[in-house]
């Protein structure tokens, strides 16, 4: 049996005329990330953290943001794909651990639907997927709601 642990990180700048998408979920908020997919933090944080643990690169090895195709696409559709690429190496999520670094509008309530979705697309139990919100309380870029960053670990089974 082979263990894995994966670790990935994530920002994205933040910006009026963009939405805001976290684990899948769209938030109302009057500034959102900007990126070349839907830039949704948490789940490119999860991608690099799967990939990583199975030894297969970054997400932006596999998806390049200079490639059109990639334009606005929804990450629900990347880390489904990076689970299929983790499976065909023999291995399954066991869990993750995540935290959300953003100072508005509030994570928390979202939690719940943003670990359904997760769990679904890793098809895991629910309460494998731990998501945490903090803010950096007013200081630097992530403080002062310029940016948003995301974390994640795994663990891998094979």
């Amino acid at each position: 049996m082979k263990i894995r642990v994966g670790f990935g990180v994530d920002v994205h700048r933040l910006a009026q005329g963009h939405d805001l998408f976290i684990g899948g979920v769209k938030l109302n908020s009057e500034l959102g990330a900007v990126g070349h997919s839907d830039a949704d933090v948490l789940l490119h944080a999860i991608c690099d953290a799967l990939l990583g643990a199975a030894n297969l690169r970054d997400i932006g090895f596999h998806f390049s943001d200079t490639d059109p195709k990639f334009k606005g696409i929804d990450s629900t559709i990347l880390l489904t794909e990076v689970y299929q690429k983790v499976v065909s190496k023999g291995f399954k999520v066991e869990n993750l651990d995540c935290t959300v670094v953003l100072e508005k509008p509030k994570v928390n309530p979202h939690i719940p639907f943003m670990q359904e979705i997760i769990s679904r697309i890793l098809e895991i139990d629910k309460d494998a997927v731990s998501i945490k919100a903090t803010t950096h309380e007013q200081v630097d870029s992530f403080g002062e709601s310029k940016a948003i960053k995301a974390y994640a670990a795994c663990l891998l089974m094979g």
